[in-house]
C-alpha cells in the first residue's frame, strides 16, 4: 500500500508505548526511499507526539515529531489544546491515540467536540460509565460469566473487617484514574497485605490522601509473573472484533510505582478465552482498542480477570512484533475503509524491553525460559526501542543508559 500523506497519527504519552505506536505506523506504511534521510533506509508515516516532555524511549527519533503542549493534563485546557493542534493540520486526517487511561477518559468525555477534529477509536461516554471502574467492570463480568478473583469492595465510610478469603490479599483502587492524581508517601499501584494489621494500615494510608472512591480487596492468585496474561484487542468501527492477541507475561516491573508494567511478553493462544472476551466486547457495543489483564489460576485452570483498559496496552508493540501490526488496523479501518476479517494471533514471538541477561535472571519458569531462548535463536525476538531504521549515536547512547537503569532496578528489587 502506498503512503497516504494526508493522515497523521497523534499520540499523547511519551513512554515506550508511544514509540511502539510510532514504529508500528512507520512499518505499516513505508516505502523504500531513493532519496534517503540520514540513518533512514525507508520513508514512512511519522507520528506526532504531544506532551510536556519526551522520555528516553522517544528521544532522538526520526520517526516521531514532538510538540510541547502546555497544561495538556488539565481537564479545563485539554480540549482547546487539542483543537489548537488540529488546526495546524487542517488538510490531514488525524488519528488521536493515548497510552494512558487518564487521557482516554478525557477523550471519551469530550468525544462529541473532539470528533469534529480527530478520528477517535473510542467508546462513548455511556458505555464508559458501565465499565470505568473495576467495581463496575466486575458487575459486567458477572453478567457474562467472566471470572475474576474473589473480591470485596471497601469505601471510606464503610470499612470491612471480615473478608471471605485468606491472606495475603491484594488492595488496589477501583478508580485508577482518580488514584493517579493523588499522592501519599506509601503510594503503590497495587498493595499486598499479609495480615489484618497491614490491611488496615494500607486502607488508612490511601484514605488519608485525596483518593475518595472505592477500594478493591481481592484474593491473591498464586504464581509469579509468568502466570499473568494480557489480551490486546482491536474492535472495528462496525463494533466487530478484528484482532486479538494473547500475551504471556514473563516479567513485570518490580518497582512499587510501576507494578504491573510488562518488561517481557511471549505470545500465547487460547481460543476459548478469546471467544468469551470477543462475545463480551461485541455484545456491549465496544469499539477501538482494549487491553485486558488477567492471571491463570492453577487451582482451577481458570483465567481470572483483573481489569480492562480503554486503550491499547502499554506494551502492545508485542502484537505488531508477532506479525500483526496493531496500529495498521485502526488506519485501515478509518482511513482506507478496508475490509478486515477476525484474526486470533497464533504466531510465537518474544518481546522484551530488558537485556537478555536480566530476563533470564528474573525468569524462574524453566519451561518458558527454554522456549524464550529458542525464539531468540530463531530470530523471533524484538525490543521495540531498538529499531535499526531509526538508530543514531545519540539514540543508541540513551538506550544504553536506559538498559543500565533497568539493570540497577533488577539488582534493587528482584530477590
Amino acid at each position: 500500500m502506498t503512503i497516504d500523506q494526508t493522515f497523521l497519527p497523534v499520540i499523547i504519552q511519551s513512554g515506550q508505548n508511544a514509540y511502539g505506536v510510532a514504529r508500528s505506523f512507520y512499518e505499516a506504511y513505508c516505502i523504500k526511499s531513493l532519496v534517503l534521510e540520514p540513518a533512514l533506509k525507508t520513508k514512512g508515516i511519522r507520528t506526532l507526539l504531544l506532551g510536556g516532555s519526551r522520555g528516553i524511549a522517544t528521544q532522538n527519533s526520526q520517526i516521531i515529531d514532538f510538540q510541547y503542549v502546555d497544561r495538556l493534563d488539565e481537564p479545563d485546557y485539554f480540549v482547546q489544546a487539542l483543537i489548537d493542534v488540529a488546526k495546524q493540520f487542517k488538510n490531514k486526517k488525524l488519528i488521536l491515540l493515548v497510552g494512558d487511561c487518564y487521557y482516554a477518559e478525557l477523550i471519551i468525555t469530550n468525544k462529541q467536540t473532539l470528533q469534529q477534529y480527530f478520528i477517535l477509536p473510542y467508546i462513548d461516554a455511556d458505555l464508559m460509565k458501565r465499565i470505568r471502574t473495576k467495581e463496575d467492570f466486575y458487575k459486567c463480568c458477572d453478567l457474562y460469566n467472566i471470572k475474576y478473583p474473589k473480591t470485596v469492595i471497601v469505601t471510606k465510610e464503610h470499612a470491612i473487617s471480615d473478608v471471605p478469603f485468606d491472606y495475603p490479599m491484594i488492595i488496589k483502587p477501583s478508580n485508577s484514574v482518580e488514584y493517579t492524581s493523588c499522592s501519599f508517601p506509601e503510594k503503590k499501584k497495587v498493595f499486598l497485605a499479609k495480615n489484618e494489621e497491614e490491611k488496615q494500615q494500607i486502607i488508612r494510608s490511601i484514605y488519608r490522601s485525596t483518593y475518595k472512591d472505592s477500594l478493591i480487596l481481592q484474593e491473591f492468585i498464586p504464581g509469579d509473573d509468568s502466570y499473568i496474561r494480557v489480551l490486546d484487542v482491536y474492535v472495528g468501527k462496525d463494533k466487530r472484533v478484528k484482532l486479538m492477541c494473547l500475551g504471556n507475561k514473563l516479567l513485570e516491573d518490580p518497582s512499587p510505582q510501576n507494578i504491573g508494567t510488562s518488561l517481557a511478553i511471549m505470545t500465547d493462544f487460547d481460543e476459548q478465552l478469546m471467544d468469551n472476551i470477543r462475545y463480551f466486547l461485541e455484545d456491549i457495543g465496544y469499539v477501538g482498542y482494549a487491553n485486558i489483564d488477567m492471571k491463570l489460576d492453577v487451582r482451577d485452570g481458570e483465567y481470572k480477570i483483573f481489569e480492562m483498559n480503554l486503550r491499547s496496552g502499554a506494551s502492545s508493540y508485542y502484537v505488531t512484533a508477532s506479525g500483526h501490526n496493531l496500529m495498521q488496523y485502526v488506519a485501515d479501518d478509518y482511513i482506507f475503509n478496508a475490509s478486515q476479517e477476525l484474526t486470533y494471533v497464533q504466531t510465537k514471538h518474544l518481546w522484551s524491553l530488558i537485556p537478555k541477561s536480566v530476563l533470564f535472571k528474573g525468569l524462574k519458569n524453566e519451561k518458558l525460559k527454554i522456549e524464550a531462548k529458542r525464539l531468540i535463536k530463531q530470530g523471533k525476538y524484538s525490543n521495540a526501542l531498538y529499531f535499526k531504521e531509526d538508530m543514531n549515536v545519540k539514540r543508541w547512547s540513551k538506550l544504553k543508559l536506559y538498559n543500565f537503569y533497568l539493570n540497577l532496578k533488577y539488582k534493587k528489587y528482584y530477590k
